[in-house]
């Protein structure tokens, strides 16, 4: 987003891609409308919510990456809208915190019962890193990435919208399986606190969706700290077949993955030189993240460009992307 801050209480933005001009009033917030600007309007709302100071501006956003291909793009245009309308005494806020405040927008405002990793992400980014981030502690760090690999995003063609989705439903049937099993332990608060040993001697009692979905985030909680110490320990192969756990997990378990996700995933484990591959974000379309070696990525490329249109009927995107620092403010 480029921007020109003003003094009048009012917000105009340019969509580069399509022409669009839009705007609201910072007094007079509109109604959710269901376009891109809820996010803008959204973050204005909950920034005021937090008591922040805000400014006007006139804008324009653009991307680079392909819209509704579920790689928080609502996110980062939360992000980037934050900082520009965050009045100048207000720019040294806590990164974290405004994450949280651009959940609280996301939540409360645009109707996604999404979780804080998005906006985490794209506040608190370091180069060449991924991050880990305890929901529960707040507590977070970077763990740094093999030097030796890339990361390349393979978009199915497949667009998603995460407001039309079934987000809330997958998150509502997590919220039932924990109520059922805070009625047997009431030490469970959340999915964290379950192991994979309660749910062996209690599943049959839950719902059995709910179990599948149950099962599939335990696994994953502990699918991460594994991968953390794979990572650690140079171990690519065990972080492949992590990778392909999850995957697999997300497709069997939890029900969020396509058939252009999985055959997307098939065609680049398939390709000598990719170390990992699995879906991205809330699933029903959008992408794949990979972790490939640099001289494999035209291989990649060759592969899914030759392949996927046939099985799928769709058109991909092969994107080599990196891992930088989080959304601010550039002069």
């Amino acid at each position: 987003m480029a921007y020109l801050s003003t003094d009048d209480g009012r917000v105009e933005l340019v969509r580069l891609d399509t022409g669009e001009r839009d705007g609201f009033d910072l007094d007079a917030p509109r109604p959710k409308a269901g376009t891109w600007l809820d996010y803008v309007v959204g973050s204005a709302w909950a920034l005021g919510l937090a008591g922040k100071p805000l400014t006007g501006l006139r804008g324009v956003i653009a991307s680079t990456l392909p819209p509704s291909a579920g790689l928080s793009s609502s996110a980062a245009i939360e992000l980037a809208s934050a900082w520009a309308l965050l009045d100048d005494s207000a720019h040294d806020v806590d990164r974290f915190e405004l994450a949280r405040i651009c959940q609280v927008a996301e939540n409360r405002y645009v109707g996604v019962q999404s979780g804080l990793m998005d906006q985490f992400a794209e506040s608190c980014g370091v180069e060449g890193a991924a991050l880990l981030l305890d929901c529960r502690s707040s507590e977070w760090r970077p763990i740094p990435l093999p030097p030796d690999l890339s990361l390349v995003v393979c978009h199915t063609g497949s667009a998603r919208r995460l407001d039309h989705s079934e987000y809330n439903v997958r998150r509502n049937q997590c919220e039932t399986a924990v109520a059922s099993l805070a009625a047997i332990d009431p030490a469970v608060r959340s999915l964290r606190d379950v192991t994979a040993d309660l749910l062996d001697r209690e599943g049959a009692r839950l719902d059995p969706v709910a179990a599948r979905r149950a099962r599939h985030v335990v696994a994953e909680n502990a699918r991460v700290g594994e991968t953390v110490r794979a990572l650690a320990a140079g171990d690519l192969p065990a972080v492949g077949e992590l990778f392909a756990a999850s995957h697999e997990s997300l497709r069997d378990l939890f029900e969020v993955s396509s058939a252009a996700l999985d055959a997307m995933v098939e065609i680049a484990r398939s390709v000598p030189g990719v170390v990992a591959s699995r879906m991205t974000g809330a699933g029903f379309g959008g992408c794949t993240v990979n972790l490939v070696r640099p001289d494999a990525i035209a291989s990649l490329r060759v592969a899914v460009e030759r392949q996927y249109p046939a099985r799928t009927g769709l058109t991909p995107m092969v994107l080599p992307v990196r891992a930088t620092a989080g959304a601010g403010r550039l002069a």
